[in-house]
């Protein structure tokens, strides 16, 4: 959430760096600032009511002591009657201190300043392309044959079970899934991260915490009885494990990973291609997160960036990374890179990876903050996460990519986990 400091001092640089995000956001800041006044006004209005109180307070005592009981009388009444306005005043401020925060939760997080502007993922800008791109010889075949041929995942079975979007893996595809897990965690866990193992499901209070509510309602699937979301991504209650806290600032950087299963409905998105395991309702995937002082924020996501495209390197997989426009970056995000990996068969790429810094945004929202030892101020954190890496367009990439005559190859990394150099 943006602070509303910041935007009351800073009002057309809000919404000039909102319109890089293609978000028309003067109406909603006017309005912000207009309410926040009236709120003000009536916050004063109360005080002055209160001082004033006070004040008769002390007259009332000396009227007293002066034997002036009738003065002392009316005296007691005024101040019932301020009691009866300061009290007609709470609800009023209450309200418009609901409205500001209610449009405060719906304008999204300020992009950085090298993100470029742009419509969509076409205006996305091209880092870094890594390894040449693999030719398509005329006998390969796409995941979903692959994966069929060597009864590796049972999309229909899925489909029986649950509906599309939810596959059955089997046999060596079930045990692929558990080599790249564990073989993310390791790696991450190498490189300094924590593993966590966290719920699947949150309460709204935590969707509203990392900015998927209100943004995402209607993409996460919801629990009506127990008012509970399925997570869209371990990046939910992972960070919401510090909410409402104030963090030592010589324990930051804060670093954690975790192994989940993630739950998308993914509304809006049967006109793409939605083939095999390009886009699924439940997949696996391994996240990272940090919590940093605001100073470093930048430099972490560097490093969460090489992280993630060592591990890319060790897969053996053609990547690159892109620089999302503001067409295309999300509602939380500051900064993000995307890490797309080539597939072979279907001759495109395919995102596998998003790392983003939020700076303070999903902080504000959380209440988060850190003091550093012997200082009585506090400071928000900044928050950031990357996909460290999400399975299904890896494992498609990788069939793809590594198949052969014999069968399909394996990373050499993965070879311990699956006690097999092919898979045939």
């Amino acid at each position: 959430m943006l602070n509303l400091k910041f935007i009351q001092e800073n009002k057309e640089t809000v919404i000039e760096r909102l319109a890089v995000k293609n978000f028309d956001a003067r109406e909603s800041v006017e309005k912000i600032i207009y309410l926040d006044g009236e709120r003000r006004k009536l916050q004063q209005d109360s005080e002055n009511k209160q001082a004033r109180m006070n004040a008769i307070a002390k007259e009332i005592g000396n009227l007293m002591k002066a034997g002036k009981k009738e003065k002392a009388e009316k005296a007691r009444q005024e101040t019932t009657q301020l009691k009866e306005e300061i009290a007609a005043l709470v609800p009023q401020v209450n309200n418009l201190n609901a409205e500001v925060t209610e449009i405060l939760l719906r304008l999204p997080n300020m992009p950085h300043t090298s993100v470029p502007r742009g419509k969509s993922d076409a205006d996305n800008e091209i880092v870094k392309i890594v390894s040449d791109i693999p030719h398509r010889h005329e006998d390969d075949v796409p995941h979903w044959e692959l994966t069929k041929k060597y009864d590796l995942i049972d999309f229909e079975t899925g489909v029986k079970i649950t509906g599309a979007g939810f596959p059955v893996y089997k046999g060596l595809g079930a045990r692929l899934q558990r080599a790249l897990i564990n073989f993310f965690l390791d790696e991450n866990i190498k490189a300094g991260y924590q593993e966590v193992m966290p719920p699947l499901m949150v309460n709204a209070d935590s969707g509203y915490g990392t900015g998927q509510l209100p943004d995402k309602d209607g993409q996460m699937y919801y629990v009506n009885e127990d008012k509970l979301y399925l997570i869209p991504t371990a990046e939910v209650p992972v960070t919401n494990i510090y909410r409402d806290m104030i963090v030592e600032g010589e324990k930051l950087p804060i670093k954690n990973t975790a192994y989940t299963a993630c739950f998308r409905r993914e509304a809006g998105s049967y006109g793409k291609d939605v083939r095999g395991l390009n886009r699924l309702h439940q997949f696996d995937k391994v996240e990272i997160v940090q919590i940093t002082k605001p100073e470093i924020s930048y430099e972490a996501l560097e490093g969460m960036v090489a992280h993630v495209e060592s591990l890319l390197i060790k897969l053996g997989l053609p990547y690159r990374i892109v620089r999302l426009c503001g067409g295309d970056i999300s509602f939380t995000s500051a900064l993000t890179y995307d890490f797309e990996v080539f597939s072979k068969a279907q001759e495109k790429w395919l995102e596998v990876s998003s790392v983003s810094n939020f700076e303070d945004f999903q902080a504000n929202r959380l209440k988060l903050r850190y003091r550093n030892k012997g200082d009585k101020k506090t400071t928000m954190v900044h928050t950031l996460n990357g996909s460290s890496l999400a399975l299904p367009r890896i494992v498609a990439a990788l069939l793809e990519n590594n198949q052969c005559a014999e069968g399909i190859r394996l990373p050499e990394v993965l070879q311990p986990f699956m006690g097999t150099d092919m898979i045939r």
